[in-house]
């Protein structure tokens, strides 16, 4: 048995999330399924990261474990092959450890949000990005973004069917820039509780639009109460950016 390590690009618009489910396509089922196909093998696929219905990855790492006698090369391109029509790429694929885990041996994981900032209807950005019409203050939004980072108490920004044991969660870095109409929130930590990201970006849109001073965010943080919480960002705008494991 020879574990696979790869890379998965992929558009979420069509599938119910990363992970198999019951009542719609998803991006483990259509890479479960590309294998067998490939070797005729009923592998299970284990990931860095769980993504909603309709979040997409730039670079979400992942493995499976085959018995077939295959180079790494060929695995990445006969999956590439039987992934069609599915908006899923593998980027690359090598081989690893046995105690190598796409999800346990990861230490770090980053999103990025995009926000276009403008009234004309999106077009090339549809389903990849939030539409805001009213313009944004970048500027406070980030300033106000810096009372999440470090350790705390998530509950606020915490799905209510999010399964962690504990709202306890350390942000390591939330960050957010303007380009041209575009808003981008960059974030990294560990590990993130349901719905965290997109909960954070909707507090932090109610800054940039001006209905929330900079410090409500923290006064949000602190209340520890989801009803504190203006709106979830939709899944659009979301990214899985990138896993992080020691030694690379």
């Amino acid at each position: 048995m020879t574990r696979f390590a790869f890379t998965l690009e992929f558009d979420g618009t069509p599938f119910m999330g990363l992970q198999r489910q019951a009542h719609g396509p998803s991006i483990q089922q259509a890479v479960e399924e590309a294998i067998e196909r490939v070797t005729g093998e009923q592998a299970i696929m284990f990931a860095a990261g769980r993504t909603d219905a309709g979040v997409h990855a730039l670079f979400m790492r992942a493995h499976v474990d085959i018995q077939k006698d295959i180079a790494p090369f060929r695995l990445m391109e006969a999956m590439n092959y039987h992934l069609r029509p599915n908006p899923i790429a593998v980027l690359d694929c090598a081989v690893v450890a046995d105690d190598w885990h796409a999800r346990f041996s990861c230490i770090g994981r980053s999103y990025i949000y995009r926000i276009v900032n403008r009234r004309a209807p999106l077009t090339i950005g549809l389903n990849h990005a939030w539409q805001v019409s009213k313009p944004l203050d970048a500027e406070a939004m980030h300033e106000a973004a810096q009372a999440l980072v470090g350790h705390h108490d998530f509950t606020t920004f915490r799905s209510v069917h999010c399964q962690s044991a504990s709202p306890l969660k350390t942000l390591d870095s939330l960050n957010v820039r303007r380009q041209g109409e575009h808003v981008i929130i960059e974030t990294a930590a560990r590990s993130y509780l349901h719905h965290q990201v997109r909960s954070m970006v909707g507090a932090l849109s109610f800054v940039g639009l001006g209905q929330w001073p900079v410090e409500r965010v923290g006064q949000a943080l602190a209340a520890r109460n989801r009803q504190a919480l203006p709106v979830n960002a939709p899944p659009d705008g979301l990214f899985f950016n990138r896993a992080f494991y020691p030694g690379e």
